[in-house]
């Protein structure tokens, strides 16, 4: 998985917060308790989903951080092909696009931002300006034209 400096500290610092947030989250578990009948008290199951949802996205994080590989998208870094990090500018029956490829945690497609395991980031890796490729969308093939590598 590749993570860029930003994402990185991104996750360092949900990764702390929801680490921090056990104390809080155990002591609605146990003000819950206080209520009474588990079996029908819906703030201890509430507490409980919370805390079980919390612990699940700590994991995951850890091991986020743990297969993380560092990519730089340093300005005025010259990319002969298409890379993770990579800006490509690009022209398709859509018009002009710009994307910037990175990893799955920190794809945004809306913002421009695709993974470079998404179809059209895994089309686009590897290619070199002027090249031409076609992808399967949601919408049927659509031809791309690499305008520019930034």
């Amino acid at each position: 998985m590749y993570l860029s400096q930003e994402g990185l500290k991104k996750i360092k610092d949900e990764l702390e917060k929801r680490k921090f947030s056990r104390l809080e989250i155990s002591q609605k578990i146990q003000e819950a308790k206080a209520l009474g009948d588990f079996s029908e008290n819906a703030e201890y199951q509430e507490a409980l989903s919370i805390q079980s949802f919390n612990e699940g996205r700590i994991l995951e994080m850890e091991e986020i951080l743990r297969r993380a590989q560092l990519v730089s998208r340093e300005a005025g870094h010259n990319h002969e092909a298409v890379e993770v990090s990579a800006q490509v500018k690009v022209e398709s029956k859509f018009g002009i696009q710009q994307f910037t490829i990175v990893g799955s945690s920190e794809a945004d497609p809306a913002k421009g931002f695709i993974s470079d395991e998404s179809p059209l980031g895994k089309a686009f890796l590897g290619h070199k300006k002027g090249d031409e490729i076609e992808v399967e969308t949601l919408r049927g093939k659509a031809r791309y034209k690499i305008l520019e590598i930034l």
